[in-house]
């Protein structure tokens, strides 16, 4: 049984202040050290959101992770704050569920994402990265975030997902907008317009698609949600839209996010880099570092399904508990000098998930899309520095960067 620090009982964790320049790393090493299963008040901004545990060792959170029948994603939803979305349309997502229906919602895209589905993929994938950085030729500098990251991913998952080329930057609007609500510059009307605007312009962008799909069927991703069919019941309207934002939402977010703020710490570790530039058979294990200290997601969240114990905490049936990946991954435990960002390290972590069925679906096509995306910018730049400051998005869900200024040549 672990001590508890009492001294760190108080600390609140998702003060607005706390997560301005990104994820709070010196809290999260208070916490591991000191109350690893922590309970953390209610939050001045969502008052009626109530109390929740932070999870914030990687054991604690493997445990939590693998034990869905004690710890469930459909009870009460998957964020730590629930009010973006109502609980029937979280449920609607796969990573929403429990099984058995998410086992089976989930399979219908398992073969479409196997590794060797994904590989198939890297010639078309270089191709749009290639197109990307041609069209930086004979600038100084430029925003590596919006200018390189976001084009990329919209247009990768765009071509899995049916999306035509001229509506990439419209639904990288959207999801950036939903899913950094509470970011002033991605959604400057507050979080409430969320509800009242972004998402009945998905339900209706989203809703052409699927008409589309049933009169002509296609062999995209979109196309397989309408089609469909769950224990002999085709899915409903709002399951396909959900199902759609979910897997153009992880697309949009997940390479975004890491890619940026890998390269990132390239360049401020200009020796990491310079071993890259020497041998690029590094690149698949630079991918795995920046996975590991920048996971695109800060945290997922589980309800208790009945009362039980993690970490000598007493969790009461009905609590919400949210495993912080932003911490299991630098945990001293598992990785020595974990806030180093180190090429060569080969420690697993825990950025798709930590096991169990919630594992990340799209993880080989991440690898391949980010290993790509390290490997052309390295050559096409490779004295690449950053101008100006870099501006992370306000979240404690969604952890990236929404600006990257950089300077393309000395």
């Amino acid at each position: 049984m672990t001590a508890i620090d009492t001294k760190l009982e108080d600390q609140l964790l998702l003060e607005r202040e706390i997560w301005a320049k990104g994820p709070p790393h010196a809290l999260f090493k208070d916490l591991r050290q000191g109350c690893p299963v922590h309970w953390t008040r209610e939050i001045s901004e969502f008052p009626e959101e109530g109390g929740f545990w932070s999870v914030t060792s990687a054991d604690d959170i493997h445990k939590v992770s693998r034990d869905w029948r004690t710890f469930s994603s459909e009870l009460g939803g998957v964020t730590v704050i629930s009010t973006i979305f109502p609980l029937e349309l979280t449920r609607a997502m796969f990573i929403g569920m429990d099984p058995p229906k998410h086992d089976r919602v989930k399979a219908l895209f398992q073969a479409g994402f196997t590794p060797k589905r994904i590989a198939a993929h890297e010639h078309a994938i270089r191709e749009i990265v290639l197109k990307t950085l041609d069209g930086l030729e004979g600038r100084a500098s430029c925003d590596l975030v919006n200018d390189v990251a976001q084009p990329v991913v919209s247009r990768v998952i765009g071509s899995f997902m049916g999306i035509p080329e001229e509506d990439d930057a419209t639904w990288a609007r959207l999801m950036n907008s939903t899913l950094g609500a509470g970011d002033p510059d991605l959604n400057p009307a507050g979080v409430e317009s969320v509800m009242e605007k972004e998402i009945p312009e998905i339900f209706e962008r989203c809703g052409r698609m699927i008409a589309q799909r049933r009169e002509h069927p296609t062999d995209d991703l979109t196309s397989v949600l309408v089609h469909a069919e769950v224990d002999g019941q085709k899915l409903e309207e709002h399951e396909i839209v959900m199902g759609f934002f979910l897997l153009v939402a992880a697309g949009n977010d997940s390479t975004k996010a890491t890619y940026c703020s890998g390269m990132r710490a390239l360049m401020e570790n200009p020796d990491q880099r310079q071993l890259l530039l020497e041998d690029p058979s590094l690149v698949p294990a630079a991918v795995e570092e920046s996975l590991r200290m920048f996971p695109a997601f800060a945290h997922f969240r589980r309800t208790a399904t009945k009362d039980t114990e993690l970490g000598g905490r007493q969790i009461k049936e009905g609590e919400r508990v949210v495993m912080w990946y932003v911490s299991s991954n630098r945990d001293e435990s598992r990785f020595e000098d974990p806030d180093c960002f180190d090429v060569r390290r080969t420690t697993e972590h825990q950025a798709f998930g930590a096991g169990g069925r919630h594992f990340c679906l799209g993880t080989a096509l991440a690898r391949l899309e980010l290993r790509i995306l390290f490997e052309e910018t390295l050559k096409r730049f490779p004295k690449m520095e950053i101008i100006g400051e870099p501006l992370t998005v306000e979240s404690a869900f969604i952890n990236q960067l929404k600006t990257l200024p950089v300077r393309l040549t000395p």
